[in-house]
């Protein structure tokens, strides 16, 4: 899986051109699942999302966490993240997963963050048309590829 953390001072995510579900300080996760990709490593993933040390501390020092600080995180599907341009510029995204894997892993990581102790968590849908706005809270962004962690 893949994951990408975005600091933010306030996000929201309008699915099919719905009511926006927003959240105020906390993440954007853009979440990715590959092929490959097994449910168990999950929980794993979540924590880790949930407990990055991302945001300043009262000296300044990004050394606090969405979970410290109450904040949300704003969580949204993207097989896009597994898009693959080697050979030419139009993308393939033959390594992301159908939604028969995807699906499954993307409700349990959404589960396995409401279960870290942060304020909310709000998300998009799956295979949803989506239009993300945020506002982003200084220069931080991570991203988290579980692949690494199998090496």
């Amino acid at each position: 899986m893949r994951a990408i953390i975005q600091r933010v001072t306030r996000a929201s995510v309008t699915v099919n051109g719905g009511e926006p579900r927003a959240i105020g300080p906390g993440l954007v996760i853009l979440l990715g699942v590959r092929e490959t990709d097994e449910i168990d490593i999950v929980p794993k993933l979540a924590d880790k999302c949930a407990h990055l040390r991302i945001f300043e501390d009262e000296d300044g020092k990004l050394n606090r966490s969405a979970v410290e600080l109450g904040y949300s995180a704003l969580v949204v599907s993207n097989f896009t993240l597994y898009g693959d341009t080697a050979r030419g510029k139009r993308p393939s995204f033959s390594h992301a997963a159908k939604g028969e894997l995807a699906v499954p892993c993307y409700e349990k990581f959404l589960d396995e963050m409401g279960r870290q102790g942060l304020q909310e968590v709000k998300h998009g849908e799956f295979g949803a048309d989506m239009q993300i706005d945020l506002v982003n809270d200084g220069p931080v962004t991570i991203v988290i590829d579980t692949d690494e962690w199998k090496k």
